[in-house]
């Protein structure tokens, strides 16, 4: 065993784009929206604006797809000067179900790493974002009998995390988290003294990324994918 992971007792997963694809729906869903709005604004622009929108009502509408498809309805109104039409609102919302309708996509290894890791530790989900969207993710991942137990914050601060390892009685120095996200996954785990690997998504959302002085002097590992996990562990 690695000696630096020596005193881990409990693995925490991330979800969304950690066990399987998520964001790559939320930039089809841009390209989506930019197509319907093309004739009241360039797409680079919508694409602005619509972030800007998203992070004016995260505190009101959290994360998750519902709130990004009220951000689009809102952005339509405004940039048309509310004289969109009923059709493309209608086609708006039908972005949003096809995105809570998409099957679940497992990224590589996913099943065989839970398999091969739970022999040996306690595994937990923490992911954030809209309950039912989240518990339907996880439904159609198969994958919920890996987890000893699962759950979906509202955010994922140093304070989430500190008040979920609390209530499971877990020591910091006993867990460790894996994730694609540094801002949500790595760095507050990090900052709380516990371990972690981060698995880079091809895609991050503006809202996740982080600068190098973030990172800076940052104890944490960088791998490939789940699997990979499973070597650094050993």
């Amino acid at each position: 065993m690695n000696k630096e992971y020596k005193d881990i007792k409990v693995i925490g997963f991330d979800a969304d784009d950690t066990l399987w694809v998520n964001e790559t729906y939320f930039r089809d869903a841009e390209l989506e929206f930019a197509k319907l709005l093309a004739r009241y604004e360039t797409a680079n622009k919508i694409d602005q604006e619509l972030f800007k929108m998203e992070m004016e009502n995260l505190p009101l509408y959290g994360y998750g797809v519902k709130g990004f498809v009220l951000s689009m309805v809102e952005m339509a109104l405004e940039l048309s000067n509310n004289e969109v039409s009923n059709s493309t609102i209608n086609a708006i919302l039908n972005i949003g179900k096809d995105m809570l309708n998409k099957p679940v996509e497992l990224l590589e290894g996913v099943e065989v790493a839970l398999k091969t890791l739970s022999s040996d530790y306690r595994l937990i989900l923490v992911t954030k974002g809209d309950l039912l969207d989240q518990e339907r993710k996880l439904d159609k991942s198969g994958l919920t009998g890996y987890f000893h137990h699962i759950e979906v914050l509202s955010d994922k601060q140093e304070a989430n995390y500190s008040k979920l390892l609390n209530h499971l009685d877990i020591k910091a120095s006993e867990f460790l988290m894996i994730g694609n996200s540094l801002k949500s996954d790595i760095l507050p785990l990090v900052n709380l003294n516990a371990k972690a690997i981060h698995i880079p998504f091809h895609t991050t959302w503006l809202h996740e990324q982080v600068n190098d002085d973030e990172t800076k002097n940052k104890a944490y590992k960088t791998v490939h994918s789940l699997l990979d996990v499973i070597q650094v562990l050993n």
